[in-house]
């Protein structure tokens, strides 16, 4: 092998090694909550089941709210038209909720994954970004 083009496979092998040791890492896709499941609240009176989907719904009894997760925040519309924005945190199968309407956090454990809305419980439109309950 002529003395050039030994020098030059060793500046690019070199040169490769190099590149991927100061390249910057590939950055993470974003990590999606898993929301989906049977939570409960327990508070002084009952106990408040709450029924979370992969298809954007969430029930309580029977009433059909839409939900999103928003940065660290979840969203929820009622039929009103409005979203209802609170401050989420969750941890494996601990969720706390705080803000919106809310006078203190309150924290929900998943006890169970989600059931299958019935076709007769349909979910209510999406309301545009800019609709939000406001205090």
């Amino acid at each position: 092998m002529p003395r050039c083009s030994a020098v030059i496979v060793l500046l690019v092998g070199f040169g490769s090694r190099l590149a991927a040791q100061t390249a910057p890492p590939v950055p993470l896709a974003p990590r999606r909550s898993h929301l989906e499941g049977k939570w409960q609240a327990k508070t002084e009176d009952e106990i408040r089941n709450i029924m979370v989907r992969n298809d954007s719904s969430a029930q309580f009894g029977e009433q059909v709210a839409r939900w999103r997760i928003v940065g660290d925040s979840l969203w929820l519309a009622l039929g009103d038209g409005v979203w209802q924005v609170y401050g989420m945190k969750l941890d494996g199968d601990k969720l706390t909720l705080s803000g919106g309407d809310l006078e203190k956090p309150v924290t929900l454990h998943r006890v169970g994954p989600a059931t299958a809305r019935a076709d007769s419980l349909a979910i209510p439109p999406p309301p545009p970004p800019t609709e939000r309950a406001w205090d």
